[in-house]
């Protein structure tokens, strides 16, 4: 398997080396030359096994035989074997033909964890095998940063940085990264908002010279491949629950980033019975109306109770236009270097394409604080208010998908209490491992949205 940027430049790359690289050096992301196919009979197989056993299958087709199966073996069992549930990823009923996947069970109560506690492993074996020390850059909206810091922090061959915006995460969320121990690990709140905190780390990767001599920079964001590719099997794993590969299913995903969702459409597109892909937004809807009305332009940020989609610029959607542009990096390139100055749009060939498998919803903090107080008063379920999108989104498009729907729970509600106690419910109480987070010292620097603060910080500290 061999990885091409989305802008078209450079040559072929392994997945070693798109691991420790993040970003394409001509500015595109990596995904790769051809996508494997999964046939039905190779599906069927699948059901009967357990949920590492499945992640194993699946990352060897990425990965091919640049992990010794063994090794791999042992780097995604370790990394699932402290989840709070047997099932890992479990899938459960909320009403008919609506179903909740709970990805919420892992160590910092986010989806996030499914990657990035493979990504910890896979970097640290792959730098102790070339005796390699580098630096993790990260920006975060809020949940990326902790699963990052848990994954990676043990690792002897990593200082990690990771940049949030100031005043603009949850208190648990902030509380989860800033009270991460250890002499490797630094947080810096941004004073601006995730978008600063995102262009300030793609500027850094594009201009490393402020580091020392023989260090590089490794992405933990989903610009990372290994971040997508450890996500398409949950869609796998839920979707064969529920009976593919002989009955299709669609997925409602609260979208942000659009790596996760983004990891749906490679599940599809390499064979999983997928009827519909729900993108699921708040009030900061870009790709809503550019799924409904083919307008892709950025507005006004908006601070909402789902403070994870609190994006105006989608990093993943590249990847997903790099296809709808037919793999023609040259055209995608010059419709990104066209984006944030003027109103975009697609042709309509194209945009009847993007319709045939995205479905779109935008909710409101006012909804999203309803539907959690409705869903606990009918089904007993406490939503975080990411899930609650998710939930109403699905709804909303439920007469255009004849298919049961999944909705993605991102994370535990514990971690957004605020939009709990709007919804009229009591502050939800936090697992039994994180009941003292309010008593952990927190470390954290708050810094300009200036790249020359950030690479400053970083020299001082390597």
């Amino acid at each position: 398997m061999r990885y091409i940027s989305t802008r078209g430049k450079g040559n072929p790359q392994t997945f070693e080396q798109v691991l420790l690289t993040g970003l394409a050096p001509d500015g595109g992301l990596y995904v790769p030359e051809s996508l494997p196919q999964v046939s039905v009979e190779r599906m069927l197989a699948w059901k009967a096994l357990s949920y590492p056993q499945l992640a194993l299958e699946i990352a060897q087709l990425f990965i091919g035989d640049e992990i010794p199966t063994a090794a791999l073996q042992t780097i995604i069992e370790d990394s699932y074997k402290d989840f709070d549930h047997p099932d890992v990823a479990p899938l459960v009923e909320l009403d008919d033909g609506e179903y909740i996947l709970e990805l919420f069970h892992g160590p910092t109560l986010a989806f996030k964890d499914f990657a990035l506690q493979v990504l910890g492993r896979l970097l640290d074996y792959v730098l102790k095998k070339n005796q390699q020390r580098v630096v993790i850059l990260g920006a975060t909206s809020g949940d990326t940063g902790s699963a990052a810091l848990e994954g990676c922090r043990h690792s002897d061959h990593v200082d990690i940085f990771i940049l949030h915006p100031y005043q603009r995460v949850s208190d648990v969320q902030r509380k989860q990264m800033t009270t991460v121990p250890g002499s490797n690990v630094f947080n810096l709140a941004v004073e601006g908002n995730f978008d600063d905190c995102q262009r300030l780390v793609k500027a850094a990767f594009a201009d490393q010279s402020f580091l020392p001599a023989g260090r590089q920079l490794v992405a933990v964001n989903s610009i990372n491949w290994a971040r997508i590719l450890m996500q398409i099997v949950y869609y796998f794993s839920a979707a064969l629950k529920l009976g593919a590969p002989e009955k299709a299913v669609s997925f409602s995903v609260p979208t942000g980033n659009f790596g996760d969702i983004y990891a749906g459409y490679l599940a599809k597109c390499m064979g999983l019975p997928v009827d519909r892909l729900i993108v699921a937004t708040n009030k900061n809807d870009i790709l809503h109306r550019f799924i409904g009305n083919n307008e892709y332009s950025v507005t006004g940020l908006s601070k909402t109770y789902s403070p994870s989609m609190d994006i105006l610029v989608s990093s993943n959607f590249e990847r997903y236009l790099f296809d709808l542009f037919e793999r023609d990096g040259d055209r995608l390139a010059e419709f990104m270097h066209a984006f944030g100055k003027q109103t975009l749009h697609v042709s309509e060939a194209q945009w009847q394409q993007v319709r045939s498998v995205f479905d779109s919803a935008s909710v409101d903090d006012e909804t999203t604080c309803e539907v959690i107080a409705r869903v606990k008063a009918e089904n007993d379920m406490l939503l975080d208010p990411h899930t609650a999108v998710g939930v109403q989104s699905a709804r909303l498009c439920r007469e255009k998908s004849a298919a049961p729907i999944i909705t993605l729970a991102t994370a535990h509600p514990a971690k957004f209490s605020d939009a709990v106690t709007a919804a009229g419910l009591p502050v939800p109480e936090l697992p039994p491992h994180m009941q003292d987070l309010f008593e952990r010292e927190e470390r954290y620097q708050v810094v300009p949205a200036e790249l020359q603060a950030i690479t400053g910080y970083i020299t001082e500290n390597l």
